[in-house]
């Protein structure tokens, strides 16, 4: 998103298309909905209004950006305040059960479902000028040939990503 004209963010290419900013929205009333109070209460909560998630509320890229950060600090608030003895509870999304491990992994598959959806839409309006979030096309000699000049390390894959933006 960071790529995009603030204007790009809100092309449909038809009226049967969600624009960016309308996955941004759904995703973030996901969010809010299965990580508010996730250990006490339904993760389908009652004032959920899933249908206008799919229409275009957010209007401008501020605004969708500070909605996309909301969704993901109630994510990862929930997350970082369980316990490993809460990882078999049981807990609900519309009345149907599931272990609390269940319900994040149910999440962590429709997530980057939508996040997919977002950087092929970004790919599609940025064409050329788009810049990689993974190996560029036509570029898997180079990228591999750097790896292998390396030491063997442990490490996360997303910590070279992340010395990148700091």
């Amino acid at each position: 998103m960071e790529q995009l004209e603030p204007e790009q963010l809100f092309v449909s290419l038809n009226e049967d298309t969600n624009s960016i900013s309308i996955i941004v929205n759904h995703l973030v009333g996901n969010m809010l909905s299965r990580w508010t109070d996730f250990l006490t209460t339904d993760g389908e909560k009652e004032w959920r209004n899933r249908d206008t998630e799919f229409e275009e509320i957010l209007k401008t890229k501020p605004e969708l950006l500070a909605h996309w950060e909301k969704g993901w600090q109630c994510l990862f608030d929930a997350l970082n305040g369980l316990q490993p003895e809460q990882l078999n509870e049981i807990i609900y999304i519309r009345n149907e059960g599931h272990t609390v491990l269940e319900a994040i992994n149910r999440q962590l598959a429709h997530y980057p479902y939508h996040i997919g959806q977002i950087v092929f839409y970004a790919k599609m309006i940025k064409k050329t000028e788009w810049q990689s979030l993974s190996i560029p096309k036509n570029k898997s000699n180079n990228y591999n040939t750097d790896k292998f000049s390396k030491e063997k390390s442990i490490k996360n894959f997303t910590d070279d990503e992340l010395k990148k933006l700091q």
